[in-house]
């Protein structure tokens, strides 16, 4: 229920957002307005609802001084209030409400709010009040000529005529209203006067009918969302199958009925199901349920003051306690049902509390007093089973008939009319229309060709441009892919300049400015001569070098690859970084094997090895060990640069080939520019090789890179000789 509040209020919320953003008492009062018609609407299935908005609504009418809203919003909350037993409450809501309608001389809502005013006296069983009201309401309806509210207003009429046992003047008041439901196919009243017509049956135990009575009012209601009305049906007829003695199938719609009652806060509801319920189970001998079903029954009704269900409830004790042979416990019951029922003056109850005193009194040993009482009930049952009644319902059933053949009669007659026109000025329709198409239609095909023609020579001219302009953007995306591969050539060829030739040229400036400041002799000078060449012939080669690489990156390189021993080209350049790492403490090893020979290209493969040394002098601390070593490894030559240096991370370790990156400073501040390893394994993979790296910082790292062997080369060239010469 929390839940459903919440929801409300969020929509309620929604609605006054609604109202206040335009501002205008119109939106205001058509807000309330809604507001109520919801409130009604919500009656059948959830009280609480209705009870919600109508609160609502009358706090905001009350804001804006709307008094016809305020007014709708106290009859839909007095009504909520008796339903639940209030009645004290419901009374100063209807009494307000009559005030403001008078004020307003709105006659609609005067009948209204005294219709609701008649039901709640009914439930209370002051009939005189009832009658009074449900008059005035008649007659304000009469004058204004509303059918609809006619008809609810005979209805319930009716229904205070059965409260006291006058059934023939019940069924005038329900059949003038069925009159009016079946000519205006007002089907929710039809409904509710075929139950009402069923109730008067079953009191007169007409018990079959009664069922074909409820039926029909239960195909009118099933499967919508009127609770209540479901739950009168369902109560109904397991009142008429425990009369049958089919008591388990009627304990099923008593508790349907029962569920709904209470889902709806519904007390009249509740006390009059757990007495058929406490009856029922008293007829299967299950007499402690019955009498805890009869005590809950009685409890509710006397609580909210439910005159006839006190009366009910009471002389279904008696009934209990008869059927137990208690006739002490039964007496009080029984004489108390009596006069409850005297003052009610309904038959129906009367004469079941005569036919129990009558059993008690018997029971008891009082026989005189058992006659009499027998003899009231046999007076009481005459009349309610009155000859008038049951001819006046035959009557009434057969101006049905009647009334609802002719009806359909008239219907059908006038739908044949209405076809036969409607089929006349359809065919005068269709042929002119069929004119107006053809014209149409010839108009709209000359348009059609000219626009064709038109588009077809418009559509010519776009693909022609759509061409062009692809063309040129196909051209332009070329020109833009090799622009950007010669930028990546340049930054390439500066970063290895700036890599490898910065130190030999560094040695030979420090060199000539000790020249030039005579800070050196002759003799040492000329012994610095064979180190200086030494360089220059290296700088020399390696200029060579990085003039072949750059070709390399040419799109028309030629790659020339040869097989050559492994370890000429590792000692050659240990043996230039000899001096360089032994400058820092550091031990450079040789360990490649004579015998390895690969097959690439050997001033590539002179680059990868030259940067991977520079690469681990640069890392590495006083007294660490570089070794380059090389094996054999199934077809390739595995190649090895280890170094006890600084090492790296595992994330260091996945960055080196993929990108540049942000060189580090050497142990002795040396620089670098992030791109040597990028360039090896261009190289290496131009190589038909793979390079990789494992390190740990603090224990170093150990460079790998394979080549093919010169063994798989002339393996390949012996199998297929054209290929190995292609390649």
């Amino acid at each position: 229920m929390a839940v459903l509040k919440t929801y409300l209020l969020l929509l309620l919320l929604c609605i006054g957002a609604d109202v206040f953003a335009v501002g205008g008492p119109v939106k205001d009062t058509a807000a309330v307005n809604k507001l109520n018609k919801l409130a009604a609407a919500r009656f059948s299935s959830d009280p609480d609802t209705t009870f919600y908005y109508a609160s609502q609504a009358i706090n905001i009418a009350r804001k804006i001084n709307y008094e016809t809203g305020v007014a709708d919003g106290l009859v839909q909350a007095g009504h909520v209030d008796y339903v639940r037993g209030k009645s004290e409450a419901a009374v100063k809501c209807f009494d307000e409400a009559i005030a403001i309608y008078k004020k307003i001389r709105d006659n609609s809502g005067l009948a209204a709010c005294y219709l609701q005013y008649g039901r709640m006296y009914n439930i209370l069983a002051d009939y005189s009040q009832a009658l009074k009201y449900l008059n005035m309401a008649l007659a304000i309806n009469k004058q204004a000529n509303d059918e609809y509210a006619l008809t609810d207003s005979y209805k319930n009429i009716g229904i205070i005529y059965f409260s006291q046992g006058k059934l023939s003047e019940a069924l005038d008041y329900y059949y003038k209203g069925l009159f009016i439901a079946v000519k205006n196919h007002y089907r929710e009243f039809s409904a509710d006067l075929y139950n009402d017509i069923g109730v008067i049956l079953q009191n007169m135990e007409v018990y079959p009918n009664a069922l074909e009575y409820y039926k029909k009012s239960l195909a009118i209601y099933e499967g919508t969302n009127h609770l209540q009305v479901l739950g009168i049906l369902n109560e109904n007829i397991g009142e008429v199958l425990v009369a049958q003695h089919n008591y388990e199938k009627a304990i099923v719609y008593l508790n349907k009925a029962n569920n709904i009652a209470k889902k709806q806060s519904d007390q009249d509801g509740l006390s009059s199901v757990y007495t058929d319920l406490g009856l029922c189970y008293a007829y299967k001998k299950e007499y402690p349920k019955a009498l805890s079903y009869l005590d809950t029954s009685l409890r509710i009704a006397e609580k909210y003051k439910i005159v006839y269900n006190q009366a009910y409830a009471i002389i279904g004790f008696a009934t209990v306690y008869n059927m137990q042979k208690d006739y002490r416990a039964a007496y009080p019951y029984s004489v108390k049902g009596q006069q409850i029922g005297a003052r009610l003056g309904n038959l129906s109850i009367r004469v079941n509390a005569a036919l129990e005193l009558n059993k008690t009194l018997a029971g008891l040993g009082r026989i005189n007093d058992a006659y009499k009482a027998l003899n009231e009930y046999l007076d009481l049952k005459t009349k309610l089973k009155d000859n008038e009644s049951i001819q006046k319902l035959t009557s009434y059933n057969f101006e049905l008939s009647f009334a609802v053949k002719q009806r359909l009669l008239a219907e059908q007659q006038h739908e044949k009319d209405l076809l036969y026109k409607q089929n006349s000025r359809a065919q005068r329709l269709t042929i002119m229309i069929f004119l107006v198409v053809i014209m149409a239609m010839v108009v709209i095909t000359g348009i059609y060709y000219n626009e064709k023609r038109k588009q077809q020579r418009v559509s010519a001219v776009l693909a022609h441009k759509n061409s062009e302009i692809l063309q040129q953007k196909a051209d332009m995306d070329t020109q833009a892919a090799k622009l950007n591969d010669l930028n990546t050539l340049k930054d390439r060829l500066i970063a290895i300049l700036a890599h490898d030739l910065r130190a030999p040229l560094s040695t030979l400036r420090g060199l000539f400015g000790l020249l030039q400041d005579d800070s050196i002799s002759h003799e040492e000078m000329l012994s610095m001569i064979p180190d200086v060449l030494k360089k220059l012939d290296y700088t020399s080669d390696f200029l060579d070098t990085l003039l072949f690489w750059i070709n390399s990156q040419m799109e028309n390189f030629d790659r020339a690859a040869k097989c050559f021993p492994v370890k000429e080209i590792v000692a050659r350049e240990t043996e230039h970084y000899y001096e360089q790492a032994q400058g820092k403490g550091i031990t450079l090893i040789d360990s490649v094997p004579q015998e390895l020979n690969a097959c690439a290209d050997p001033d590539s493969v002179r680059i990868v090895v030259r940067n991977l040394i520079t690469n681990a002098i640069k890392f590495s601390r006083d007294k660490d060990v570089i070794e380059v070593s090389a094996k054999r490894d199934g077809e390739n030559i595995l190649i090895s640069i280890k170094d006890t240096g600084e090492g790296m991370t595992a994330e260091q370790s996945k960055k080196l080939f993929k990108s540049k990156v942000n060189s580090k400073t050497g142990t002795h501040n040396e620089s670098g520019t992030g791109m040597g390893l990028l360039f090896c394994k261009d190289l290496i993979e131009k190589s038909n090789g793979t390079i990789w790296v494992t390190s740990k910082p603090g224990k170093g790292s150990n460079f790998f890179f394979t080549l093919p062997s010169a063994d798989k080369v002339n393996m390949a060239a012996s199998e297929n000789p054209v290929q190995a010469v292609a390649s």
